[in-house]
């Protein structure tokens, strides 16, 4: 039963560039421009007439858009919930600019040490987190810890909690790694790791989303039954200020916004497409974490109900809760 039908999230790239190599992602191979401000007033405006909540800005490196902290401002005083990850490299020189302007933000640290954390990102950004704790905290800002899971860096879960999570009073989010197009991640959880990872995700001040352990547990997504609502609940607009669907990963379609958001989402050609959400021979199996939990959102369904502790949860801790009263 389908529980809202109006978008929840839009994935707002500001850019494709990255300062880093993350070996799990491709995105930073990709040429880019940046968004302009004329183009996200616009769209901002258009979104809230859509009915989103929440806007990402994301990349890429979004920090690396000499204007993001007037994007994120704009959106914030608009009354969206607004959403930052960083690696981190910038946040010192950005921080005074960005104070109070970013509701969920969020510093990507893959293990307690710097070698492997560095080896994993391609290039040297494990003090630049650690900086930006200390940075952030000063300020008064609630940081995340985003640790993405693979097989080879589960062991280091404990030693994070333990040596940065607790002292510094943080929000650590587990994000299990997932596959698309050619992308390398390594072999993927064993049912007994992601057991492990449930139970993990049950301690204080840890948010994991229990629908994405589900999902795994039960081989991602089904055409013939699809779990993905990617294309009804979440716009993705690109750099180039195109609307792109059904999602980013699977890009199948690229449709220039052109100042007139609000009508091209709601056209019977985008609403074709929308109808094949989770349906395209490329989404059999898809675990792609950041469209399926809003689409565990709009739908009852057992995935529904595995993801609301974890996410009633973290909205506590956030205190994001009275952004959406």
């Amino acid at each position: 039963m389908r529980l809202r039908s109006k978008p929840v999230l839009c994935n707002y790239y500001v850019t494709y560039r990255c300062n880093a190599k993350c070996s799990f992602c491709d995105i930073w191979e990709r040429p880019s421009p940046y968004i302009t401000m004329e183009d996200v007033a616009r769209n901002l405006h258009d979104l809230k007439r859509l009915g989103v909540e929440v806007v990402d800005f994301t990349g890429g490196e979004p920090l690396l858009h000499r204007q993001i902290d007037q994007m994120l401002g704009m959106a914030h005083d608009m009354g969206f919930i607004t959403t930052l990850t960083t690696n981190a490299m910038l946040y010192p020189k950005l921080a005074e600019r960005l104070k109070g302007k970013v509701d969920m933000l969020h510093f990507s640290l893959d293990s307690a040490h710097k070698e492997e954390h560095d080896r994993g990102r391609g290039v040297a950004c494990y003090d630049f987190v650690m900086d930006s704790i200390k940075i952030a905290r000063s300020l008064g800002e609630r940081p995340d810890i985003l640790f993405t899971v693979f097989r080879h860096n589960l062991d280091q879960l404990e030693e994070v909690y333990e040596k940065v999570i607790l002292p510094n009073k943080l929000v650590l989010i587990l994000n299990p790694a997932f596959e698309y197009n050619n992308v390398e991640t390594g072999k993927q959880l064993t049912e007994e790791e992601l057991r492990y990872l449930s139970e993990f995700g049950k301690r204080k001040q840890v948010y994991l989303n229990e629908g994405f352990v589900q999902l795994r547990l039960d081989g991602g997504n089904k055409t013939q039954k699809p779990v993905c609502k990617a294309a009804s609940t979440t716009l993705v607009i690109s750099p180039e200020n195109e609307l792109v669907l059904p999602c980013y990963h699977l890009g199948a379609k690229s449709y220039p916004i052109e100042g007139r958001l609000y009508d091209l989402y709601r056209s019977q050609e985008i609403e074709e497409l929308k109808r094949q959400e989770g349906r395209l021979p490329a989404c059999e199996g898809c675990t792609i974490n950041c469209y399926m939990q809003p689409s565990f959102a709009v739908e009852l369904s057992k995935y529904f109900w595995k993801a609301l502790p974890s996410t009633l949860k973290y909205n506590y801790l956030k205190g994001t809760w009275k952004r959406l009263m």
